[in-house]
């Protein structure tokens, strides 16, 4: 652990809370990706399945319980709970070709051709498509509620710091992990237009839009 790596997790934790707290206040999930929601759902449960067989620390444990409780608590809220208020004709992003496509990647691109690294291996190259469904939909709305911005911001400033905790880590530690590296860019590298828009236009009172 180190201070990159915290604040990155802060980070993570922080879209999550931002996300609930959008939902339970507004009582709506308007604006809010269903596809990607699932996504993220599927990326902790094929990533955490050494939770009760691999102990490294309370801190690590609890937040891969949180994580899975509160993807599974978010799509509870967008399929029961608010399910007026999701608009299904928005979140039209063919998320079975992403899945396939991590498929057969995660099959042919591993460390271990053992069931468990192949699901860790499937659930980090998942991870950095599973944010697509969400930027496809704001690309036909074409804005955002300011709340659902930050939201979006909050996670990518994640996947950002975890990209400088693995620079800190190589220079301390040598530490190498080829296949987090490049899906980690990757994902990251799919921010970058949402990124400019948030610190050009948000961040001083503007309207979220993109550019027609």
């Amino acid at each position: 652990m180190n201070l990159f790596r915290l604040v990155a997790d802060l980070m993570h934790l922080a879209s999550i809370l931002i996300l609930l707290m959008k939902m339970l206040k507004t009582r709506s999930v308007a604006g809010i990706s269903l596809k990607t929601q699932a996504l993220y759902a599927t990326v902790f449960l094929t990533r955490y399945t050494d939770l009760l067989t691999n102990h490294v620390s309370l801190y690590n444990t609890t937040m891969k319980i949180f994580f899975i409780l509160s993807s599974l608590y978010i799509i509870y809220l967008m399929k029961f709970k608010f399910k007026a208020t999701y608009d299904a004709r928005l979140d039209t992003f063919q998320v079975q070709y992403a899945i396939g496509g991590v498929a057969v990647l995660s099959l042919i691109a591993n460390y271990a051709f053992t069931v468990q690294e192949i699901l860790w291996t499937f659930s980090v190259y998942l991870e950095t498509v599973a944010i697509l469904p969400q930027l496809f939909m704001l690309t036909k709305t074409g804005e955002a509620e300011v709340i659902t911005t930050h939201y979006l911001f909050a996670l990518g400033m994640y996947r950002a710091l975890y990209l400088v905790n693995w620079v800190y880590r190589f220079s301390t530690e040598f530490y190498v992990d080829w296949i987090v590296w490049v899906a980690g860019t990757v994902q990251t590298g799919l921010y970058c237009d949402f990124f400019f828009i948030y610190f050009t236009k948000v961040l001083r009172g503007a309207k979220f839009e993109l550019p027609q």
